[in-house]
């Protein structure tokens, strides 16, 4: 019982600080800044910025809903810990032993947010996909982890389009591109950016042998459209081309596919998802725009000559990850050296130990 209550205790200075950290007064006065904001009467005149600052708005609301209830739920429990004998009665003692328990994992849960302070942490994220060295096997792997993040999404009450697939040949995905929507989405899900690496007997030789493949994970913000008035259309060359994938016979037949390739600074992003050309330029758009937004930010960081620099190879030694099946089974992150043992559960989104770990690193 003593253990507990210094639990207790430490949790709620910790709370306490983070409180303080995040200062909650500023939150409450974004929050009445943007309810003035919704009772304007041209409110809606915008429908696009009305949607953005309700979206805001409601973040708000729930982020300090979540703060004002941890804080009050802390505060009733020191209030009657002293009151707490478990020599007199052991049931109450259990329960109250189950309720800082049940408080410690709603605030190790939201101390993590305390580390999401970048400009774009609260921010939709597009997530991309591409396989890299193992052939048939890397391809199959881009589903794998296709799977375990929209299961993760899933889990976090977060909503998810892809933008964008390109199948294999055969089996697998080469690419995808995700569109991740909901609170703090772009500040987690950053913590995957990199190479993932999959050690696991083929499914795809006759000797079933054991083989590597890789994988590259891209994060970027999913940032407001009027960044796209920054981006000159004479940067741009835009091809149409005819969509390879599955959609019906518009989407083989017609030229809606489209890429758009950014010459000064060679990005090029596509999107074949959509039955019109306009509906795949919007979308390859939003793409760009994003990558641009991440590039400016890395930016800040190395000039941009000093980024082009040799580009990531997917393959051995470059991995952030390692999802291993075969001989032993067990998932690592290379940069934090966090690891689990449950490979299934964390292949069905269960990453919530390595973003945590990366972010607190």
């Amino acid at each position: 019982m003593h253990e507990h209550k210094e639990k207790l205790n430490t949790i709620a200075e910790e709370i306490t600080h983070a409180i303080s950290k995040i200062d909650l007064p500023k939150l409450h006065a974004q929050i009445i800044g943007l309810e003035s904001q919704t009772q304007e009467a041209d409110f809606w005149t915008d429908s696009t910025a009305a949607q953005q600052v309700s979206k805001r708005l409601a973040a708000l609301q729930k982020e300090v809903a979540e703060w004002q209830g941890i804080q009050k739920d802390t505060a009733e429990l020191v209030e009657i810990s002293p009151t707490i004998n478990m020599d007199e009665d052991p049931v109450s003692g259990e329960e109250f032993k189950k309720m800082i328990d049940d408080l410690e994992k709603r605030w190790r849960k939201l101390e993590v947010k305390t580390f999401l302070s970048g400009k774009y942490d609260q921010s939709d994220a597009l997530l991309s996909i591409h396989a890299g060295t193992g052939g048939k096997d890397a391809m199959d792997f881009v589903g794998i982890l296709l799977r375990m993040y929209l299961r993760w999404c899933e889990d976090q009450g977060y909503t998810c389009e892809v933008l964008d697939r390109s199948d294999g040949e055969e089996v697998g995905i080469k690419s995808v591109t995700v569109q991740v929507a909901g609170p703090f989405a772009y500040g987690y899900l950053k913590c995957e950016k990199g190479v993932h690496r999959l050690v696991r007997n083929s499914p795809f030789n006759a000797k079933n042998s054991r083989e590597t493949s890789f994988a590259l994970v891209e994060v970027m913000p999913d940032v407001d459209v009027s960044h796209q008035d920054k981006i000159h259309k004479d940067d741009l060359r835009i091809d149409t081309y005819r969509s390879g994938g599955a959609g019906g016979q518009n989407v083989n037949k017609v030229s809606s596919a489209v890429r758009i390739t950014h010459i000064p600074t060679g990005l090029v992003v596509a999107c074949q998802t959509e039955r019109s050309q306009l509906q795949n330029k919007d979308r390859a758009m939003k793409i760009l725009t994003a990558k641009l937004v991440d590039l400016a930010e890395k930016q800040q960081v190395a000039e941009l000559n000093q980024l082009k620099g040799e580009p990531v190879q997917m393959s051995w030694g470059n991995q952030i990850r390692s999802y291993v099946l075969q001989p032993y089974k067990m998932v690592k992150d290379h940069r934090t050296d966090h690891e689990e043992g449950n490979v299934d559960a964390v292949l069905d989104g269960k990453i919530d130990g390595f973003i945590e770990a990366e972010l607190k690193g």
